[in-house]
């Protein structure tokens, strides 16, 4: 399954080279589309940002944390130490999110990011109007459309309370501003990685979490984990799942399941679009083991606390949303053509995922088709005549690959239908992060991962540096 063959070569540069002509396609018929109705919204189809090579003070740290990865983070992912191999992967993270946010410089890469007039501390300063939380609670929904009184800003009307609530808590704890606000995103979001990491050891076997560390390490993705706050939602998602994974697969399945159902709570609360998270978590309860029901009653118990808690404050989910949908249409999101974004969208996937993530997906496919010859293929059937197999080398135990298909492909239909909802029309380069983030781990499935990381490096670094992006 992991070696390598000219075949399985060809065919991985094949799929990373599909994925390039998807991107270039969406170039530019988004260039011929926006310029001739001003119909996307974006200048530089299929992302929401605008021309501008530059560099900045995070230009060489961003080129070291690269050189670095491509050149320690294989070796460095095989042999330290499962509890060292945690915090190694957040720190490397971290670095390359920072220091590829800083390309920008300190202003404009971080500290500005969430105070523009589309962003949650709009409503915090220069005017508090989370003062009284309960009663802006109660009062949220009078505030969504765009006809309504006072209407909140883009990203407040278009989340869920629990989202505001979160730079309106840091404020009440002396962590006010958005150089606060974005540091916040950027540490608690490179959590999201190991988070990963966790469920795929627990789902699919140490050694292919161990191949997944770098790919997770050096994602392009972390162009836009730092610092929208999607790149908090994703971690908080990632770690609900990871619990999950540790819950069903027998690793203290009361206290695991109970703070998966929590966190599976909050983010429901942090994005409407996140209650598709539950098809990962889909996947991770049919991997678990065969007491993989157990937990369920402490997951159930721990995901009605927060949707119970903002209900009793006075608000209400399922209106909010109605509204949310109304105003969606009332904006760019009635006008963007969903004939284009329901195929450009992917198209910025794999701008945040890599061509890496597009050959390692081949390869999760071709496992998953696999498995389902396998269910059909009758047990009596004679093997093949030849000579004995060869002892493979070291490496995932037999089923292990096709258990991180079935993960990485449970991610990809996840995307999928939050794509077909023609709610995610343009800027999921920031809004699909918590779903991309469970493609990267097919990167596992590549031999010579240096190659392939050099591709990933390359492209977030051209990316930082060629485009000036919307975060």
């Amino acid at each position: 399954m992991l070696g390598e063959r000219p075949r399985d070569t060809r065919r991985d540069l094949a799929a990373a080279l599909a994925a390039a002509l998807l991107v270039l396609t969406a170039a530019v018929v988004g260039y011929v589309i926006e310029h001739r109705d001003g119909t996307l919204f974006v200048s530089a189809a299929p992302l929401l940002g605008h021309w501008g090579p530059h560099t900045g003070p995070g230009t060489a740290a961003a080129v070291a944390v690269a050189v670095a990865v491509v050149a320690y983070g294989p070796a460095l992912a095989a042999r330290l130490p499962w509890r060292g191999l945690l915090p190694a992967l957040w720190g490397a993270t971290t670095a390359w999110t920072f220091s590829l946010a800083l390309i920008d410089g300190w202003e404009r890469g971080v500290a500005r990011r969430l105070t523009t007039r589309y962003e949650y501390l709009q409503v915090i300063s220069p005017v508090d109007r989370f003062h009284d939380i309960p009663a802006a609670l109660r009062d949220f929904t009078h505030h969504i459309l765009l006809h309504s009184p006072d209407h909140w800003p883009p990203h407040v009307a278009g989340h869920p309370p629990a989202a505001t609530l979160t730079f309106v808590l840091l404020d009440r704890a002396g962590l006010g501003g958005g150089a606060w606000a974005g540091v916040w995103c950027v540490v608690v979001g490179a959590t999201a990685g190991v988070a990963v990491l966790v469920a795929v050891r627990a789902l699919a076997g140490e050694a292919l979490a161990r191949r997944a560390a770098p790919f997770l390490a050096l994602a392009p993705a972390a162009v836009w984990m730092g610092t929208s706050a999607d790149g908090y939602f994703a971690a908080v998602a990632a770690w609900a799942l990871a619990l999950l994974a540790l819950a069903v697969t027998g690793h203290r399945p009361r206290t695991a399941g109970l703070a998966s159902g929590l966190l599976f709570g909050l983010t429901a609360y942090l994005s409407y679009g996140l209650t598709l998270i539950s098809v990962i978590a889909g996947a991770v309860l049919l991997l678990g083991r065969r007491s993989r029901l157990r937990p369920l009653p402490y997951v159930l118990a721990g995901l009605t606390v927060v949707p119970l808690v903002f209900t009793l404050l006075g608000f209400n989910w399922w209106e909010a949303y109605r509204l949310l949908v109304t105003r969606y249409y009332e904006g760019a999101g009635g006008i963007r053509p969903y004939g284009y974004w329901v195929w450009a969208n992917l198209a910025c996937t794999v701008l945040i995922t890599g061509p890496a993530t597009a050959a390692g997906l081949r390869r999760a496919g071709a496992a998953a088709g696999r498995i389902a010859v396998a269910t059909v293929r009758p047990r009596s059937a004679p093997a093949p005549a030849g000579p004995p197999p060869v002892p493979a080398p070291p490496g995932p135990a037999a089923g292990e690959p096709a258990r991180l298909a079935v993960l990485v492909v449970a991610a990809l239909l996840a995307l999928l239908v939050a794509d077909l909802s023609g709610m995610s029309k343009a800027e999921t380069e920031r809004i699909w992060l918590p779903f991309a983030l469970w493609l990267l781990p097919a990167g596992a499935f590549l031999p010579r991962p240096r190659v392939w990381l050099v591709a990933q490096a390359a492209l977030a670094l051209l990316l930082n540096h060629l485009l000036l992006t919307g975060w």
